[in-house]
């Protein structure tokens, strides 16, 4: 994964320092006076429009003028998590800002990134972020209470995430074995040694067919090795179909953004089984009757478009005695997933103790019933 950190700087015309983009104001601003200049890129953004991108073409080759970020950049590389950070050349880099470790050394690749074709404006800033992440904590009854009085989010980090969005027109053919429920009634002999009628299910099996029409928009795959998935897809969705605006080195100034380290490619294959999916999905619910089985399906995709996007997360990684743990804040929803260590002695006291007291109520019941 790889990172950029304020690209293109940009100047306040009142005390000179660095624009950045502001959550609240949702504009670029000054940090250090507050001075919100007239030009922001959501303008030209709206003008420009979100284009998709033909990926049949695309994987045949890229050209130069669609790579890199619109700005000069160095690159580092972390030893211990391979994240892949860009930066300014202003920029001095101690760091990882996805692990915290400080074994960075210079890295080269041979040819640049495709650019960002879209993102989405960080919506929460820093403060709104923290009284999540407090809330959160505070949240998980079995948390060790150092954790809760801790300052996690002093180690709170802006990050957008790269993601792929990929569209396509896709036609299924299948069959399937449909079964129709039917029931008869039986005789039986319970344990007392009366006889008992009880009904039977049974399956009335016929072979089925049909056909199936979808349209695949903004179907998703993370570009990301820096967060945790099983965090990252407890915190979506995104709203990229409606909320999207054209990249502009200017939203992401003063926030770090992950390079990708999933492919187009890899993404294009990953999204083709999860399009599978998907049809399988759908055409089983087309199979009348109550039950089915030995679905068959067939499908042809066209028309298969994509854009590289960026979204927005807020990441607190912490250490708890020797391990590390993650927290991620959807920097767009607000939605919020991590994890944390466990007080074994709240476990102890809320659970186990609870436990044996309800398993020695019950023994002394029935022994009494006795």
């Amino acid at each position: 994964m790889s990172s950029v950190t304020a690209l293109g700087k940009r100047p306040c015309s009142d005390c000179g320092g660095e624009l950045e983009w502001n959550a609240a104001k949702q504009a670029l601003a000054c940090p250090y006076c507050g001075f919100v200049p007239k030009e922001q890129p959501a303008n030209a953004a709206a003008a420009a429009g979100v284009a998709e991108h033909d990926l049949e073409k695309t994987l045949a080759g890229t050209s130069d003028d669609r790579r890199g970020y619109g700005a000069e950049t160095v690159k580092v590389k972390c030893q211990s998590c391979n994240a892949i950070s860009v930066f300014d050349p202003s920029h001095v880099a101690q760091r990882c800002d996805f692990c915290g470790s400080p074994s960075i050394v210079p890295y080269q690749e041979t040819r640049d990134a495709i650019t960002p074709e879209s993102l989405l404006p960080v919506k929460l800033d820093a403060p709104r972020v923290r009284d999540l992440v407090k809330s959160w904590v505070r949240s998980r009854w079995f948390a060790p209470d150092a954790l809760k009085s801790g300052a996690l989010t002093d180690t709170l980090k802006a990050i957008y995430l790269p993601y792929w969005t990929f569209d396509a027109s896709a036609h299924a053919d299948w069959t399937a074995t449909s079964g129709d429920y039917y029931y008869t009634t039986e005789s039986y002999t319970d344990s007392k040694g009366q006889r008992q009628t009880r009904q039977v299910r049974h399956v009335r099996w016929y072979p089925t067919s049909g056909q199936l029409d979808h349209f695949f928009d903004d179907d998703l795959v993370p570009g990301t090795v820096g967060v945790r998935m099983d965090l990252l897809r407890k915190v979506e969705p995104f709203p990229t179909k409606n909320d999207l605006k054209p990249y502009d080195p200017a939203f992401v100034r003063g926030w770090t953004v992950e390079r990708y380290q999933v492919d187009l490619r890899k993404a294009s294959e990953l999204n083709h089984s999860q399009m599978d999916r998907e049809m399988e999905s759908l055409c089983g619910q087309q199979v009348p009757g109550d039950t089915h089985r030995d679905l068959r399906v067939q499908t042809a995709y066209a028309a298969r478009t994509f854009k590289h996007i960026l979204v927005p997360v807020w990441l607190v990684n912490y250490t708890f005695g020797t391990k590390t743990f993650q927290v991620l804040v959807n920097g767009y929803t607000g939605a919020t997933a991590g994890d944390r260590p466990i007080s074994w002695v709240k476990v102890f006291f809320y659970i186990v103790i609870p436990a044996f007291l309800l398993l020695v109520l019950i023994v002394l019941a029935k022994s009494q019933e006795g």
